[in-house]
């Protein structure tokens, strides 16, 4: 057991690792420990709902998980590894971490990283073979075996995942019904305009969704699925079920640890959790946001990787609060959405482009202040509305509905100092 008091991190996604290489890039010398429970060298989860479930290429040769890192990444930037190695409990007064191994180990500073887990199903017929989540390396292996051979899917949740996958299901030549209790898709995110938007793309694919409809129990025989019941009562038949609703914080060893939580590990600006050497990052934790104040939790690669680079520094020496603009992706088939900001649901629209042509945004406003914008293969509109958000550059509906209007040039220019 080493008695060195270095920096602990409990976590081997994005997080974790990038956390790990930035530590390093700022100078710290430290003994670096990094947890996983999960066997694999840590991978990226975005393609498991995609090309990881894709037909096999023109080689015959199915996608493989990507990693994070090269395995000589924990060599050559002298970064313990613990791979499938959970931590048990914290020792806040003493400092110390115990594993699921048994070995106690401490800290200087202690860094959680836990994620998120998918929301189960809690209803009969859950457990039957063929229903499955995506959320792990293993999730998306059993997925995938099933897939080759299934010829009718129900997707419980019309989210990213679930249409993340019923796009590549259809690739597959699969049937596919999406189940939604919402009355529109990725509604929590999306303008009513884009989620009519991939209504009508998801459909053009052969995709059937059913709006006002939750699952209330899945039928099987002989231990495996046939159909899922819908909440009117409705059967559809299925062999593979695939549940996209949501996630939960895994919070559960910071409040045995006696932290404060709620939707999320509570942090400060800084990451810094309710102890001044527990800190917390990525799905796990809920910050201040910092244009609003209110605490938010966001699921996304981004917000993990900028917050481990943002805390690498506080943690060397040069406190720095986090204050990225927000930005997420979602591919569906030949569909590449990115979003930018944190758009209240609330907020008006303003569309730049033809939706015909398969690529253009729209931009959401709250009053006449830009809040945020949401871009179909449209690449340049995207880091433009970044570009706006991070600077805080004026921007009105006028000008976003102006086809002349340089949107890349504006958001280049300098911000106008305030009085």
């Amino acid at each position: 057991m080493s008695t060195a008091r270095g920096i602990v991190i409990v976590g081997s996604g994005q997080g974790g690792v990038q956390l790990a290489d930035s530590l390093r890039g700022e100078g710290y010398t430290g003994p670096i420990d990094l947890f996983g429970t999960e066997v694999h060298l840590p991978y990226q989860r975005p393609p498991l709902s995609k090309d990881f479930l894709g037909v096999p290429d023109e080689t015959g040769q199915d996608a493989t998980a990507l990693p994070i890192r090269a395995e000589k990444f924990f060599v050559e930037r002298d970064v313990t590894f613990h791979p499938g190695v959970g931590v048990e409990t914290i020792d806040p007064a003493a400092a110390t971490i115990t594993a699921v191994d048994g070995q106690v180990l401490p800290y200087r500073d202690l860094v959680l990283a836990t994620g998120a887990r998918n929301r189960a199903l809690r209803i009969p017929g859950a457990e039957l073979a063929g229903v499955h989540s995506l959320r792990t390396l293993d999730d998306a292996a059993a997925l995938r075996a099933d897939l080759l051979t299934a010829r009718r899917a129900l997707v419980v949740g019309a989210g990213f995942i679930g249409l993340e996958f019923a796009a590549s299901a259809r690739a597959h030549g699969v049937e596919v019904t999406v189940l939604e209790m919402a009355p529109r898709m990725m509604g929590r995110v999306l303008s009513p305009e884009m989620s009519d938007h991939f209504h009508g793309q998801h459909t053009a694919a052969g995709v059937r969704t059913v709006f006002g409809e939750g699952i209330t129990e899945i039928l099987g025989e002989d231990g495996r699925v046939v159909a899922g019941v819908g909440s009117s009562g409705t059967r559809y038949p299925a062999d593979l079920v695939v549940v996209g609703v949501g996630v939960l914080p895994n919070i559960e060893i910071a409040q045995q640890a006696g932290l404060a939580v709620g939707n999320g590990i509570v942090v400060d600006e800084y990451l810094r959790s309710s102890d001044p050497h527990v800190w917390a990052l990525g799905d796990c934790c809920a910050y201040p946001d910092a244009r609003t104040g209110a605490l938010i939790r966001l699921e996304s690669v981004q917000n993990a990787v900028d917050q481990a680079k943002i805390l690498a520094r506080t943690l060397t020496g040069t406190p720095t609060p986090y204050a990225a603009t927000p930005w997420f992706w979602s591919h569906q088939g030949g569909n590449r959405l990115q979003i930018a900001g944190l758009i209240p649901t609330d907020a008006r629209s303003v569309l730049r482009g033809d939706p015909a042509s398969g690529s253009f945004s729209v931009f959401r406003f709250v009053g006449d202040d830009f809040a945020g914008a949401e871009s179909v293969n449209n690449a340049a509109d995207h880091l433009a509305a970044r570009r706006i958000l991070d600077r805080s550059l004026p921007l009105t509906p006028e000008q976003v509905a102006d086809p002349t209007f340089d949107l890349k040039g504006h958001s280049r220019t300098s911000p106008v100092p305030a009085a």
